[in-house]
């Protein structure tokens, strides 16, 4: 018997983990099919990932790009919405098994909320959505008895190390961290940067705001907290190693 496809609610398609997610969609049709793609600004290439992936609904945030998605996508029987609203209301839809987060910043609490409340299974590359609200995503999960999987990687390499894991209690987790472009900078040398210094990290290519987060490390602080909800952990047994080489995400 031919397996059903999970049906995906991609929230933040046109980002870098919206595009990876897209590439492992498209490596396993069999497996997978879109149903909803969303974009805050990047019309363009919403617009390419649509009429590639065909999904049933579209999302640009940026009401200013409405039409020009709106218009590109005319006839090909693909429902457009525009508005941060409607990312709430997309996530909703009876034909959707996952709901992957990967939007930036804040923008992702409400609409993560709305599809735990649907029951969805959430797929969550927005740590920011645990960060300002752990406390409450988590307890909803358990309400609606609602997978969350973490996406990001060291938060991945965590859950897969803990799978077939749990009546072994978690001693510690180590958070990797790469350094970014500044790792050995005296405070002087500090003074003067400028944005496009902070911008070029030395092992991954990634939005601007994770980016510039990683070069004052201040992604990891987000990458703690996010842990701490995830993996209901105590803060001592998180513990952050500095490992420029990236080649291990996290250990437990």
């Amino acid at each position: 018997m031919e397996k059903k496809k999970k049906r995906i609610a991609m929230l933040g398609s046109t980002g870098s983990i919206g595009t990876q997610a897209l590439e492992v969609i498209s490596e396993h049709p069999n497996l997978f099919e879109v149903e909803v793609l969303t974009a805050n600004n990047n019309s363009s290439l919403l617009i390419e990932q649509a009429k590639k992936f065909k999904p049933n609904t579209v999302v640009i945030s940026n009401e200013k790009k409405y039409k020009e998605v709106d218009d590109a996508l005319f006839g090909l029987g693909i429902k457009v919405f525009v508005g941060e609203k409607s990312l709430e209301e997309v996530v909703e839809g009876e034909n959707i098994d996952i709901v992957l987060t990967a939007l930036v910043g804040y923008s992702g609490l409400k609409p993560t909320i709305k599809a735990i409340k649907s029951s969805k299974t959430i797929a969550l590359a927005n740590k920011e959505t645990l960060v300002v609200a752990g406390d409450l995503i988590t307890k909803l999960c358990e309400e609606y008895g609602v997978p969350l999987y973490p996406v990001d990687s060291e938060h991945s390499a965590i859950f897969q190390c803990l799978i077939g894991e749990p009546y072994n209690p978690i001693e510690k987790i180590y958070l990797t961290a790469s350094g970014g472009p500044f790792m050995g900078w005296s405070k002087n040398d500090l003074i003067n940067i400028k944005k496009e210094e902070a911008l070029k990290h030395p092992n991954w290519d990634m939005g601007e705001k994770i980016t510039i987060d990683s070069a004052s490390l201040m992604n990891k602080g987000l990458e703690v907290i996010e842990a701490k909800w995830l993996f209901d952990l105590k803060k001592e047994q998180i513990e952050v190693v500095v490992h420029p080489q990236s080649i291990i995400h996290s250990a437990v």
